[in-house]
């Protein structure tokens, strides 16, 4: 099966106008056919990635023999605590793109080749994008970087945190997590928003969870200062885990910040009770988290510690990469299924029954089951879904009943 070229990806200009439909008219200049575009051509230079990583770990004849991401992993050697859940991926990527057919009636999911790999070339999608949008090279360094670590991590020669978090990769980690990387800001573009039209009108503090390097807070304050709305926030309290994240995003917020917004940075781990960590009950007005609860250890902890840190009427607003199928195979996964938090936590039967990220209802399920009201997803994901299954993004949004 021969590779998808850039000029037969899916119609960017047609997507953007059934999306016209469905977004919210603050979104239609965030999620455009440029934008829709480069979405397209990040998918493919992963799935290059993903053939030139299965080549590069040997796997190309354990894939053609077929079997389940647990039965090559065991047969080739690999680390099976680390190497089945990202291979399971890769299979499903594959198996979704015709490499790989997906074994009917096996009692686990077996995938086996349909013929020979095709013949993968990541570079020539990256000039292509570089061509038309240059501001998502940040995330095509990431993951060109995590490609080459790949086959040493399903080897177990090297642990996800050590590839993805060493010191030296702080500066990928400083160009993607930020407002000028195309991929990323249209999470922060979503969220900010939502903040801005469902934070209480009246005083109260914003509790930001996993705050990274503060372009999410940055958008925020931005977002709230352009609609009159700053008078609304009596602090914002920055935290992260990753202590040189807290440090970066603290020097970027204290030095792009608006004047007169009281802010406070700490430390917060979000798999441990809040209250032990300074954070007292009934104490905030609003939660707000990017990309950040699907990596929570327990989601169950993690959202009753959140419900029980709201005010009565207060809100919990996450902006997430939402997937339409519990198996579907997501590009960013290929990056953060190297942590273990991402691809192993907690699991629940029915709204947390793998890692990675979640369905519109897997959401829904989890955030009414720890007693919240109100829930919505703006855009409505759900219905996007239906015509464009590969739309990711939605801000998510709850109440503490009264």
């Amino acid at each position: 099966m021969a590779l998808r070229p850039t000029n037969a990806l899916p119609p960017a200009e047609r997507v953007a106008a059934l999306l016209r439909e469905m977004l919210p008219p603050y979104l239609l200049h965030v999620i455009d056919a440029s934008f829709l575009r480069s979405h397209y051509l990040y998918d493919e230079f992963v799935y290059r990635l993903v053939l030139t990583v299965i080549r590069e770990t040997g796997l190309e004849s354990a894939i053609h023999e077929g079997g389940s991401a647990e039965a090559i992993a065991a047969r080739e050697k690999l680390d099976v605590g680390q190497a089945v859940v990202p291979l399971d991926w890769m299979l499903r990527l594959l198996a979704a793109r015709g490499v790989l057919e997906e074994l009917s009636g096996a009692p686990t999911h077996e995938f086996r080749a349909r013929g020979p790999l095709p013949a993968a070339d990541p570079a020539a999608v990256r000039g292509e994008q570089l061509g038309h949008d240059p501001s998502w090279m940040p995330s095509y360094i990431l993951a060109e970087t995590v490609a080459q670590d790949y086959p040493g991590f399903l080897r177990g020669a090297v642990g996800g945190e050590e590839v993805l978090f060493s010191p030296r990769r702080l500066r990928l980690w400083v160009d993607f997590f930020s407002n000028g990387n195309g991929l990323y800001a249209v999470n922060n573009l979503t969220g900010a928003p939502a903040v801005e039209r469902w934070v209480p009108p009246d005083d109260g503090v914003v509790l930001e969870l996993g705050g990274g390097l503060g372009s999410g807070a940055l958008a925020v304050l931005e977002g709230l200062g352009a609609a009159g709305r700053l008078g609304a926030i009596e602090e914002y309290r920055f935290t992260e885990l990753v202590p040189a994240f807290l440090r970066r995003g603290e020097q970027a917020l204290r030095a792009h910040r608006p004047e007169g917004v009281p802010m406070r940075f700490d430390p917060l781990d979000m798999n441990r009770p809040f209250e032990a960590q300074g954070i007292a009950p009934s104490s905030v007005a609003a939660v707000y988290a990017v990309n950040t609860l699907h990596v929570a250890q327990d989601l169950d902890f993690t959202l009753a510690q959140i419900l029980r840190t709201l005010r009565p009427g207060g809100w919990l607003i996450i902006s997430e990469c939402v997937r339409s199928d519990p198996r579907q195979a997501i590009y960013a996964e290929f990056i953060f299924n190297l942590i273990q938090t991402f691809r192993s936590p907690r699991q629940h039967p029915v709204y947390r029954p793998n890692g990675g990220f979640l369905t519109p209802d897997q959401w829904k399920g989890a955030i009414e089951s720890a007693g919240f009201g109100d829930t919505r997803f703006v855009p409505d994901i759900t219905r996007i879904h239906r015509q464009v299954p590969d739309f990711f993004v939605s801000a998510i949004g709850a109440t503490r009943p009264s």
